[in-house]
């Protein structure tokens, strides 16, 4: 999901940046890695910017499978998640394989 998808699901749409600030302050105790920027419809990126803090983010997610582009991107067709959709792509067959 992205910051602006977690607010609206919260039913606080435009509060992107609150939730940021919430995540932060809950630390490990949530999957904050699974949270990214929206770049445009279809993308998105790591926005941290503590640079340990962004290169864990991107390994995290990388080991759950998550691809990103050269510029760093990563296309939330085939990521993304929504509480309406659900999970995307090759995330969902991982999911369902994961709770046979």
């Amino acid at each position: 999901m992205t910051y602006g998808d977690v607010a609206a699901a919260a039913g606080m749409p435009g509060a992107a940046r609150a939730v940021g600030y919430a995540m932060h302050s809950l630390g490990k105790r949530v999957p904050w890695q699974r949270v990214l920027g929206r770049r445009s419809a279809t993308a998105a990126h790591v926005t941290i910017q503590d640079p340990r803090s962004k290169t864990e983010q991107r390994r995290l997610l990388e080991r759950e499978g998550v691809y990103f582009s050269a510029s760093g991107a990563v296309d939330l067709k085939l990521f993304g998640w929504s509480p309406a959709g659900g999970v995307a792509g090759p995330a969902r067959r991982r999911t369902a394989a994961s709770t046979r």
